[in-house]
């Protein structure tokens, strides 16, 4: 009987947690080097809420796939100027126009 209760619950999990991604991208002064991707890399990697991290050096941009609402925005602006970078834009993209970039 629990089974069959759980599974409805875990079905509705399972969809309703892709539905609450959202991609956040930020763009970045400072970064210069490959160190600089790999500090900021480790710090998002470490992040609660951060399923994927991806950064360019070339366009000087963070992306970040959360899962939640945590991290915020002011974390994740906290974040990089405590590694030493100053966040110069915040953009939040919806999933449908981030594979739409791609």
């Amino acid at each position: 009987m629990k089974k069959i209760l759980l599974l409805p619950l875990l079905v509705t999990l399972f969809f309703t947690l892709p539905l609450n991604a959202k991609t956040i991208e930020v763009d970045v002064h400072g970064m210069t080097c490959a160190l600089c991707v790999d500090t900021l890399n480790l710090k998002f990697n470490k992040m609660e809420g951060v399923s994927k991290v991806e950064i360019s050096m070339k366009f000087k941009k963070v992306r970040l796939e959360i899962e939640s609402q945590i991290p915020t925005i002011e974390m994740i602006k906290q974040t990089i100027l405590d590694a030493g970078f100053t966040p110069t834009k915040v953009t939040v993209l919806s999933d449908e126009k981030f594979k739409e970039q791609r």
